[in-house]
C-alpha cells in the first residue's frame, strides 16, 4: 500500500503541443488536474533546430528546470516529429532533461486524432482546420494519410492563413463590402510594403496571413463572411475529406482546431450537401488530450 501511494503522489505528466512557433506545456497529475499554469515555450521542431537549440529552449523556462526530477511521462506532439530521425534526436533531448521520465513523441496530427475520438479503438476521419489544415484517417489503430501536404502557399485549404489570405485579397481586390473594408484597415495594417514584408521578409508568413482569420469571426453576420467560410470549407471537404469517400458512409468526421470551433455551422451545412457525418469539435488539442492519456496510463 505504501508503494502504491508514493508512485500516485509522485505521478506527474507533461502533455505538450508543438509547432515551429510555439509550444505549450501542460503539468498534470494521474487524475488530470493541473499541476502548474500552463507554460509556453518557443517551438520545439526537430526537423529544423539542432539538438542544442532544442535543449536550450527548454532550459530557459524556470517552472520546467524546478519539475525536471519530478516529472514522469512526457506525451509529447509537434511539427517535425513525423519522420524517425528528427523523432528520435527530440526525444533523447526530453529523457536527457527530465531523467526520471518516460518519454513518447509523435506527429501533431495525433494530437488531433487522440483529442477527438470517442473510444481508443475509434475509426474516424480527422481534420485539423487551425493555422493550417489537415486531414487524415485513422482505423483504430494506425493513421493513414492520403495527400501529402505541399505547405501553406499550395495547400491548406480552409485554414487559417487560407482565409487570411482570400481576406486580404478581397480587400485590394474590392470584392469585400465596403463597410467591413473600412472596419478590416482600421483593426489591421495594410499597407502594401508592411504586407509583402511580413509575407516574402520575415518568418513563418503561413501565422502572419492566419493573423487576419479572427476577423471572419467577428463579423460573422456578414452574408460576405458567411459565403467565404462555406466556400473555404467546401473547398477543404471537396480536397481532403472526400479522398475517404470509400469509408465516409462507416465513421465519423471529427475536427480540431479554433477554425473548425468557429465554422460548426458551415462544416455542417457542407457535410448535409457532401454526404458525411461530422463527429466532435476540439478547440484546442492539448485539452482532450489530459482525458485521452488520463484513460491510458
Amino acid at each position: 500500500m505504501l508503494t502504491a501511494y508514493f508512485f500516485y503522489f509522485y505521478f506527474m505528466i507533461l502533455i505538450v503541443d508543438s509547432g515551429s512557433t510555439k509550444c505549450d506545456w501542460l503539468a498534470i497529475d494521474v487524475n488530470g488536474n493541473q499541476l502548474y499554469e500552463k507554460q509556453r515555450t518557443k517551438g520545439m521542431n526537430p526537423a529544423i533546430l539542432s539538438e542544442k537549440k532544442l535543449a536550450k529552449t527548454i532550459k530557459k523556462n524556470k517552472v520546467l528546470k524546478q519539475i525536471r526530477d519530478s516529472v514522469t511521462h512526457i506525451f509529447f506532439y509537434g511539427a517535425g516529429c513525423g519522420t524517425e530521425r528528427p523523432r528520435l534526436l527530440l526525444q533523447s533531448v526530453l529523457q536527457t532533461f527530465f531523467p526520471n521520465a518516460a518519454a513518447e513523441v509523435k506527429e501533431d496530427t495525433y494530437a488531433a486524432v487522440f483529442s477527438t475520438l470517442n473510444n481508443n479503438s475509434e475509426a474516424a476521419v480527422v481534420c485539423i482546420l487551425g493555422t493550417g489544415s489537415n486531414c487524415s484517417y485513422f482505423d483504430g489503430k494506425q493513421l493513414q494519410q492520403r495527400v501529402k501536404s505541399l505547405g501553406y502557399s499550395l495547400m491548406d485549404d480552409a485554414s487559417g492563413n487560407y482565409f487570411g489570405k482570400q481576406l486580404i485579397r478581397d480587400y485590394y481586390f474590392s470584392h469585400m463590402p465596403e463597410d467591413l473594408k473600412v472596419s478590416f484597415a482600421e483593426r489591421y495594417n495594410l499597407e502594401s510594403d508592411f504586407v509583402k514584408y511580413n509575407l516574402y521578409k520575415q518568418p513563418n508568413p503561413n501565422a502572419y496571413l492566419a493573423s487576419h482569420a479572427e476577423f471572419m469571426f467577428l463579423n460573422k453576420d456578414s452574408e460576405y463572411v458567411k459565403h467565404l467560410i462555406k466556400s473555404g470549407i467546401r473547398l477543404f471537404a471537396k480536397n481532403m475529406i472526400m479522398q475517404y469517400k470509400d469509408v465516409l458512409d462507416k465513421v465519423p468526421v471529427h475536427f480540431a482546431g479554433s477554425i473548425a470551433f468557429f465554422s460548426q455551422d458551415e462544416i455542417k451545412a457542407v457535410a448535409k450537401e457532401l454526404g458525411f457525418t461530422v463527429g466532435n469539435f476540439q478547440r484546442r488539442p492539448i485539452e482532450g488530450l489530459v482525458d485521452y492519456h488520463i484513460a491510458n496510463l
